[in-house]
């Protein structure tokens, strides 16, 4: 008899030590402070303002959670990969690899875009704009058989197990059970995270701030990159990549597939799957040129290894379709000055970066 006294002694203290004291409900998270602190952009004055959602705004217990799940191998079918693995932050945010590979090894089809100033897009993200948010953006790698490779379902099952994340998301949204862990809140938190990953400290930052001068090489870019000097031949790069984001977050057909005067032939249709026009075909979202450094290859395909090729590439005027930008047409790309853009196209790089400690790997 005593022993049986002494395991049910046991079990009720294991009971007690399992759930919280009051309701005795180990799912029960409502104990537990909800005190979100506002986050606030300290942006240079030539940025644009950031749209934030209203159901969605911006606090530093959700960045903080967006930030362990963005960094988190915990959202693949395998736990071996994380968002991270395809976007490093050293990398611009972007991968090494012309198609970034899944959990299972296969390659995806396009290469991974910088997530650079992602908070400021407004007509979608991906190379072909088909999530309007970055809350829908979020929700798709973890179902893509070639990315992350499982499902929402066995990923919330996770995370409501996991001996942190049932605090956390207590703490960004005020959720009281663990049932109430989503997809949708996982999805407004690494949405958070990622409008943080904001790169305003370059060169070309500074001289906007009046702090810096441009080199005399980096001026002559300037105008042919702007059209901006009645003596220097208009490069064209400007209507892609303005400024200040070096992006124009708009979809160009930029001449890389020969199609003739058909609008079908092109391999990957870009934006055109998205939009159901043919008139779209080909069209892809101009990346930004910050840290552009850092984030080669380059195109949506990953087929020019270096800026050089890239320059080279436009100096051809590009291929012929029908849809093809009408800005682009052959260019005098003399090595002058190839090497005036690349300097120029050089002051959005931003060094400091991806050394922020607020965008760093939480686990290491």
């Amino acid at each position: 008899m005593r022993t049986l006294y002494f395991f049910c002694y046991i079990t009720l203290i294991g009971l007690l030590f399992s759930c919280d004291p009051e309701t005795g409900n180990d799912d029960d998270l409502s104990y537990i402070q909800f005190k979100p602190e506002s986050f606030t952009f300290n942006l240079p004055k030539h940025f644009p303002q950031m749209f934030i959602p209203p159901h969605n705004p911006m606090t530093k217990q959700g960045i903080e959670l967006g930030k362990h799940l963005f960094y988190d191998p915990i959202l693949s079918g395998d736990s071996t990969m994380a968002c991270a693995s395809c976007h490093l932050p050293e990398l611009g945010f972007s991968d090494s690899r012309a198609f970034s590979l899944g959990i299972d090894g296969k390659p995806s089809t396009r290469h991974s875009m910088s997530l650079i100033n992602v908070g400021f897009s407004q007509v979608g993200l991906f190379w072909d704009g088909r999530s309007k948010t970055l809350e829908d953006q979020a929700l798709l790698p973890v179902e893509d058989p070639l990315e992350l490779n499982t499902t929402w379902p066995s990923v919330i099952q996770k995370l409501k197990a996991h001996p942190k994340y049932p605090t956390m998301f207590r703490e960004a949204f005020g959720i009281n059970d663990k049932s109430e862990i989503t997809k949708e809140l996982a999805a407004k938190a690494i949405a958070q995270f990622e409008r943080t990953i904001i790169s305003a400290d370059s060169k070309f930052d500074r001289v906007q701030a009046g702090k810096e001068l441009y080199t005399d090489l980096e001026l002559i870019g300037f105008g042919l990159f702007f059209d901006d000097d009645p003596d220097l031949p208009d490069m064209e790069c400007g209507h892609c990549h303005n400024i200040p984001l070096a992006t124009s977050d708009e979809f160009f057909n930029n001449g890389l597939t020969f199609t003739g005067e058909s609008l079908d032939g092109f391999p990957d249709l870009g934006r055109g799957k998205v939009t159901g026009s043919k008139a779209d075909n080909g069209k892809f979202k101009a990346p930004t040129l910050r840290n552009i450094k850092y984030t080669a290859p380059y195109m949506h395909d990953g087929r020019f290894k270096t800026l050089d090729e890239v320059l080279d590439f436009y100096g051809t005027g590009g291929q012929k379709s029908p849809n093809k930008d009408k800005n682009l047409h052959q260019l005098e790309m003399t090595p002058f000055y190839k090497r005036a853009l690349l300097d120029f196209i050089d002051t959005f790089t931003d060094t400091l970066f991806y050394k922020k400690p607020e965008l760093k790997n939480p686990f290491k």
